[in-house]
């Protein structure tokens, strides 16, 4: 593989064995996966249309990462990707450069408040320690000896877990796969792709169309773009149930701070909000219509915090019934509105076509155990550690959902 300089916006070759559409945390884990591969010695062009990923999903995460999920094969998805962060210099090739990380596991802390919820933190604990985790399952009278700032005079029941459940640093991650894959010769070009041209059977995409007007062959292209996965899709004749759903953020300071770590805390009402340090927390939520959004709209709802969040968080923890906003955002989802779950893999009739879309949210903490499995597809055809198979498009062409309970 050649080795290239900083991102430019022409590709140095016509033609590239992989191509992959989105720079973000998902392309360019899936491009240092493939240039870990000691099988893989191929040509790798990642298309970005923002090297500066101010907009990105990326960009707008809370940065955490949890095993509690409602499958089997989330939860270890999860798990790999905690193992991945602990070990993350000796992943990188134990490059004296790259730091070591850790996982602050404050945890995360659904709360239930009636009885039909409960059952089903109930029953999504039964997969998570068959699976490895440590969840467990607290009564009102426990979480207030353990937190006793939230009330839970409306709670039936909490689940938390606190191994390897709580906040990391994403971004941390994602600019070392970037720089680790551009200096093993992934060439990264800031240009925006504008048409997927399908070769003459139909059957396979020979080349992509630039912006700027260069046609570049690929001998397997991944869309990983993110919100826009439904945009990609479509130039080249392929429909992905993936849309842009906006998700508001709101980091604030507490007059009176919390004397112990906050877990990261689902609402009944949907608002979450964890721990930031300092005295300082992020919040965030999203207003009960849940309309799909265009690309670029990324505007504040004032009314939303005023009339919902704050109310809720002074409700749940009366602490923070005195705070000061410090900042806040607007982010995307990119939502898999079929079952909210990952659509990886390849397309069952255009052959060299890999989705690495859907994420609905869960995206940073599952981008080590997909970038892998991506690599691994794109080089010998199949996984050779995690399964993937059950995300595969074919199960939203056959109608097979599989539901995760567990969504934010």
């Amino acid at each position: 593989m050649r080795k290239t300089g900083q991102p430019d916006q022409t590709p140095t070759h016509a033609r590239y064995d992989v191509v992959i559409i989105g720079g973000a945390i998902m392309g360019s884990s899936a491009a240092w996966f493939l240039t870990d591969n000691a099988d893989f010695d191929g040509t790798v062009l990642v298309v970005e249309r923002d090297p500066t990923y101010r907009t990105a999903s990326t960009s707008h995460t809370n940065s955490c990462m949890r095993q509690q999920f409602s499958t089997e094969l989330n939860v270890r998805i999860s798990q790999f990707a905690a193992d991945f962060v602990k070990n993350f210099r000796s992943y990188m090739g134990n490059d004296d450069r790259v730091p070591d990380l850790s996982i602050h596991s404050f945890g995360y802390m659904y709360l239930a408040d009636t009885d039909g919820f409960a059952d089903v933190l109930r029953t999504n604990q039964k997969v998570q320690l068959a699976a490895g985790a440590a969840t467990q399952l607290l009564s009102p009278d426990d979480i207030a000896a353990r937190y006793p700032f939230y009330n839970v005079d409306d709670i039936k029941l909490g689940s938390i877990n606190l191994v390897d459940e709580g906040y990391w640093e994403g971004n941390t991650v994602f600019d070392w796969w970037r720089r680790q894959a551009r200096e093993r010769g992934v060439e990264y070009v800031t240009n925006d792709v504008v048409a997927i041209n399908r070769d003459s059977t139909g059957t396979r995409i020979d080349s992509v169309t630039l912006a700027s007007g260069e046609v570049v062959s690929c001998g397997q292209l991944v869309n990983a773009s993110g919100p826009r996965a439904a945009r990609t899709a479509a130039m080249a004749g392929i429909d992905v149930p993936v849309e842009p759903r906006k998700r508001f953020s709101w980091l604030f300071r507490a007059e009176q701070p919390l004397d112990r770590d906050l877990p990261l805390t689902i609402d009944p009402s949907g608002v979450h909000v964890r721990e930031s340090g300092g005295g300082t927390y992020q919040c965030g939520g999203h207003i009960a219509h849940d309309p799909a959004v265009d690309f670029d709209d990324f505007a504040m709802d004032q009314a939303f915090w005023e009339d919902h969040v704050w109310p809720v968080l002074a409700h749940r923890i009366p602490q923070f019934e005195a705070i000061r906003v410090q900042s806040e955002w607007a982010g995307h989802y990119a939502m898999n509105t079929f079952d909210h779950n990952a659509i990886i893999g390849p397309h069952h009739d255009v052959q060299n076509f890999f989705f690495l879309n859907g994420f609905s949210g869960h995206g940073l903490q599952q981008s080590p155990a997909m970038g892998r499995g991506t690599a691994e597809i794109l080089t010998y055809g199949a996984y050779r550690s995690l399964d993937l198979t059950p995300f595969h498009y074919d199960r939203i062409i056959e109608g097979r959902p599989i539901v995760e309970d567990a969504v934010i």
